[in-house]
């Protein structure tokens, strides 16, 4: 990687904090809690996997630490800052500014080609053109896409999406990358070099929080969080 594409984190302490954290959906006449009072904290650079069975709470949890969902009781703090506190307009700008994500199903935009899908994050942070053009060059190549660079979602394999999806998380150099699933629709080599990727942005000091099922996956990460019935069953190191 070079300085363009991404600088090594080198601030320390706690990045993130949930404090008694709970969500609870109503669903019909019914309430479902998702997540029952979780407490934990997330330092700089660290790489964490989030486990547990399916309704465990996983995925709830990573949509709250992503501000795509808000608790319904409890605090959660984003260095230092109460994320509770903030409007739809706080939210989104913190999600632009500081978060990266990368879902199981790429969430591509169909129409654009791979340098417009990198770009579109850099858009709406009022990046000129040719700094965004540079950007999404930069990141096209460490993903391995320098000559599918104008190519559009599908003219490319499921493991070349998801790695434009990889490069658009990055494009804002995000405090934080938020992996749901992401070799979920992969084959084992494809999902072995989205891996590596991941492993080398973590040695590189990014922050990264992953959900993922599959154990063997999850040895990559240095904590293991598993969730059971919306709480913290224990995490591992």
């Amino acid at each position: 990687m070079n300085s363009r594409q991404q600088t090594t984190n080198s601030k320390t302490g706690t990045i993130i904090r949930l404090e008694s954290v709970e969500k609870v959906y109503h669903v019909g006449n019914e309430d479902v809690r998702a997540l029952a009072g979780v407490t934990t904290t997330i330092g700089y650079g660290s790489f964490w996997a989030i486990m547990g069975p399916s309704g465990s709470g996983k995925s709830t949890m990573l949509n709250l630490l992503g501000c795509l969902d808000q608790p319904t009781a409890g605090k959660y703090f984003f260095e230092d800052q109460d994320v509770n506190l903030l409007d739809d307009n706080g939210l989104s700008e913190l999600r632009l500014r500081k978060l990266g994500f990368i879902f199981q199903s790429f969430n591509l935009i169909p129409q654009l080609t791979v340098k417009e899908n990198i770009e579109l994050p850099l858009f709406y942070l009022n990046w000129d053109p040719k700094t965004t053009a540079g950007r999404a060059a930069d990141l096209a190549e460490m993903v391995g896409l320098g000559d599918r660079f104008h190519h559009r979602p599908m003219e490319l394999s499921g493991g070349q999406q998801q790695r434009v999806a990889f490069a658009r998380a990055l494009a804002n150099n995000p405090e934080v990358l938020l992996a749901d699933e992401p070799t979920g629709n992969l084959d084992s080599t494809t999902s072995a070099q989205i891996m590596q990727l991941l492993v080398d942005l973590h040695k590189s000091g990014k922050t990264i929080i992953m959900v993922t099922h599959e154990h063997h996956l999850a040895a990559f990460a240095e904590k293991r969080l598993l969730m059971r019935d919306g709480r913290i069953d224990h995490i591992e190191a």
